[in-house]
């Protein structure tokens, strides 16, 4: 099938393609396995195709990635990182976070994976994960983070705090996402967790 890719674009975008078969998709992954400037979702029929992955998009992934590594370090939670790989339900869906996280015990299908959405496509990304009951997603959009949790009717619910990290107030996270130097950002965030430790040991006292 011809599959409208975009010519050396500057800027992310996302191309839609409708009334995809599971074997077309298969088939279109394998001819870009080895482009990784490029990221495919499919859900039910439609395929997306973004590409270039944004420079934006890969400083926000990386300094979030890193801020919440440096947040449970300090916090002295057991965690194991699975980065970014392809979570699919054959003949159904497939989709690729920007990171994943195993929270106590290392598992198959992570705890949270993380998505950040730079350019919006029409694939609700929620649905994506849904088969595989991945138990929260965190979307990065906008300056925002917003939280959804698996609940046990099987949907994702948006809550306030993260199941996994309940102490962890994601504006804190924000605040050093803003930071235009990557390094200040994680130091000045684990300065800030330390200080905040010391003065509850000092309360306890």
């Amino acid at each position: 099938m011809s599959i409208p890719l975009l010519d050396h674009p500057t800027q992310e975008k996302l191309v839609t393609v409708p009334d995809v078969s599971w074997e077309e998709f298969k088939a279109i992954e394998t001819q870009l396995k080895d482009n990784r400037n490029v990221r495919l979702s499919y859900f039910l029929g439609m395929l997306e195709i973004m590409s270039p992955i944004g420079e934006k998009h890969e400083k926000v992934k990386t300094t979030l990635g890193y801020l919440l590594e440096a947040y449970i370090r300090e916090m002295g939670i057991l965690f194991y990182g699975g980065g970014g790989f392809t979570l699919e339900e054959p003949g159904y869906a497939s989709g690729t976070p920007d990171e994943s996280y195993s929270i106590g015990t290392e598992r198959e299908v992570p705890d949270i994976i993380i998505e950040v959405i730079v350019t919006s496509g029409t694939i609700n990304r929620k649905e994506l994960y849904k088969p595989k009951k991945v138990p929260e997603i965190w979307f990065w959009k906008s300056d925002q983070i917003r939280i959804f949790c698996l609940n046990s009717a099987g949907e994702y619910e948006e809550v306030n705090r993260s199941r996994f990290l309940p102490n962890l107030d994601t504006s804190l996270l924000l605040r050093y996402l803003a930071y235009s130097d990557q390094y200040d950002a994680v130091r000045e965030l684990v300065q800030v967790i330390r200080s905040q430790r010391s003065q509850s040991d000092d309360s306890t006292h």
